[in-house]
């Protein structure tokens, strides 16, 4: 026999307050036996029973446990990877504290929402890099998010082309093969100025291996002027102050392109949550199958048999002072 909890306070302060209780009633006895006589055969009979009762009590506390199931558990989850834009033009002001502090707050979302999943973050401006691999660690993952910067990547201009290939490479490396790609996801993040060449192709490829795409786009019509790190407002090189704004229609056809959904984060929308609940309809594979130990706890025994003793006790009295 095993059980569920140890021996707590709470148990060495009952079973304290019996002994001292019952000590009490033997000292009251006997004091009582020095002028009428007491039966203690009676005496002993009714501390037995009510030691078994207590200690049934006790023991239904600790979760008594008898033998070892074996049950096979199967995890189930999928894989998804962000890719988050960190060109210049997501330091714009458009949306507040920034487009990329939004973006930052919404990724932690994400990350929380998804615990059973594995997600990994890819970085890209021009280039793409893998800023967390897949990952079932959200410490990892918010530490990550957090130290997002466009300092980490170059900026001369965004393309979604290398961004896309190197999440589908990420999901088809082999400690991410599964028999389902329908579980396997893509969310791109980017204001959606995409001035790439080869982003046809990589949305081929992703069609091909029938991996999910989504897309957000972050920012306004209206947009922001453009402020450097040096706090000097970005101009052209006629000097006309430069405007970054919302291109949601190249996110839109990147997305319609392999049978996805685009979503918004603006001053007006924020579609987070329904594309949240939209991955979340999309079944998980298989990612491992274990078999655990299951134990019963059998309390309702030991806690039945404490209480028919305590009823016997209560309905057949012995005569312990004789007079």
């Amino acid at each position: 026999m095993n059980f569920i909890r140890t021996i707590s306070n709470i148990e060495i302060i009952l079973i304290s307050l019996f002994v001292l209780s019952y000590m009490i009633y033997m000292l009251r006895l006997y004091k009582i036996n020095k002028h009428i006589k007491v039966d203690t055969q009676s005496v002993l009979i009714k501390f037995i029973v009510r030691s078994i009762y207590f200690s049934l009590m006790i023991i239904s506390l600790l979760g008594p446990t008898f033998g070892v199931d074996k049950e096979e558990i199967k995890v189930v989850g999928k894989d998804i990877i962000i890719s988050v834009d960190l060109s210049e033009s997501m330091n714009a002001f458009d949306i507040q504290p920034s487009r990329l502090e939004k973006v930052k707050f919404e990724m932690k979302k994400i990350v929380n929402e998804f615990s059973s999943d594995r997600i990994g973050i890819i970085m890209f401006s021009s280039e793409a890099y893998t800023q967390c691999p897949l990952t079932y660690d959200r410490n990892a993952l918010n530490l990550f998010i957090e130290t997002l910067n466009t300092g980490l990547v170059p900026n001369s201009g965004t393309d979604f082309g290398p961004a896309l290939e190197l999440s589908l490479s990420k999901l088809k490396d082999n400690n991410s093969e599964g028999p389902d790609s329908n579980s396997k996801i893509i969310i791109l993040i980017s204001d959606g100025e995409d001035f790439g060449d080869n982003t046809e192709s990589a949305l081929n490829e992703i069609k091909d291996a029938s991996v999910k795409l989504f897309t957000i786009g972050v920012g306004t019509l209206k947009g922001s002027k453009l402020i450097e790190r040096s706090g000097v407002i970005k101009k052209d090189r006629e000097g006309i102050e430069i405007i970054t704004k919302l291109n949601s229609e190249s996110l839109i056809k990147t997305a319609n392109y392999t049978n996805g959904k685009y979503y918004e984060i603006s001053n007006e929308i924020n579609s987070v949550d329904d594309m949240i609940s939209e991955i979340k309809n999309i079944k998980g594979e298989v990612k491992d199958v274990r078999t655990v130990d299951l134990s019963n706890n059998k309390y309702f025994y030991f806690l039945i048999s404490a209480l028919i003793l305590m009823t016997l006790d209560f309905i057949f009295g012995f005569k312990i002072i004789s007079i």
